[in-house]
């Protein structure tokens, strides 16, 4: 039963990340209308030539999603980036080495994790200004104490086990250890880790640009054009429904396939 509630995740995840890759893909190669062009009827309902309508300025909406899409993706993409690296970095050399460093640094960790992500973010941009890189920057480092923690925790559980214990007896260096016999039994615990960073990544991302300090206007992005269409809720509600229902399609995505890699 557990087996076949694994493999319907598996396969619904597939399905909307597949719906989010094409879509990325759209957003990179074509979009039937130039995204900043305002051009069409202002507020203008689904037809065949927009099949999104029109949003507050006559710009295609289905061309604003799909490079929407694309800047979540980048921002989403690097914020796990930052925090997948640092944080497997923290998290090895604290769980394999313990002692004092690891002491000095998962305090550390802790001090940062105490902080909610996204207040740490909206500090940091308080002080540097929005802007897109300033957002990776934030999330970025709010994201590391969790993948650090995560991947701690598993170093602890391996490095004690007999084959590590051998290995290190036939003179094995830290270095080969870590990153030879450890690291890669790691893989599903970070692909899970990674996609549940996606999945945060997306929303944060999403927050922050809905209150405007997200993806720089004009260009799209899906939190700000959720936020410009709630004014027009009322007339034109596609222009707020397509935007949010892309959002749900990624963080369904990223969430399945992480549940169907959990262990248990």
């Amino acid at each position: 039963m557990a087996e076949t509630v694994k493999q319907s995740k598996f396969i619904l995840g597939c399905i909307f990340t597949g719906i989010t890759l094409l879509m990325l893909l759209g957003g990179i190669f074509y979009t039937p209308y130039d995204p900043m062009a305002m051009d069409g009827q202002i507020l203008g309902k689904i037809s065949a030539d927009h099949i999104m309508g029109c949003d507050q300025f006559g710009r295609d909406v289905f061309s604003r999603v799909l490079v929407g899409v694309k800047e979540t993706m980048i921002v989403a993409g690097a914020v796990v980036l930052i925090g997948t690296f640092f944080g497997t970095l923290v998290g090895m050399i604290t769980g394999y080495f313990g002692g004092w460093l690891d002491e000095i640094l998962m305090r550390l960790n802790d001090a940062v994790l105490a902080f909610p992500s996204v207040l740490l973010a909206l500090l940091i941009i308080g002080l540097y200004g929005g802007g897109r890189n300033t957002l990776i920057l934030a999330l970025g480092i709010a994201f590391i104490p969790s993948f650090a923690r995560i991947i701690r925790s598993e170093v602890l559980k391996i490095r004690n086990l007999d084959y590590i214990k051998s290995v290190r007896l036939y003179g094995a260096g830290h270095l080969r250890i870590i990153i030879v016999h450890i690291l890669p039994n790691l893989k599903t615990v970070l692909l899970s880790s990674v996609l549940i960073g996606f999945n945060n990544a997306v929303l944060a991302e999403a927050g922050m640009s809905y209150l405007g300090m997200g993806v720089a206007p004009p260009n799209p992005s899906l939190g700000r054009m959720l936020s410009e269409a709630q004014a027009y809720i009322f007339t034109n509600p596609m222009s707020a429904v397509f935007p949010g229902i892309t959002i749900v399609i990624m963080i369904l995505g990223f969430s399945l396939l992480s549940g169907a890699l959990e262990k248990g």
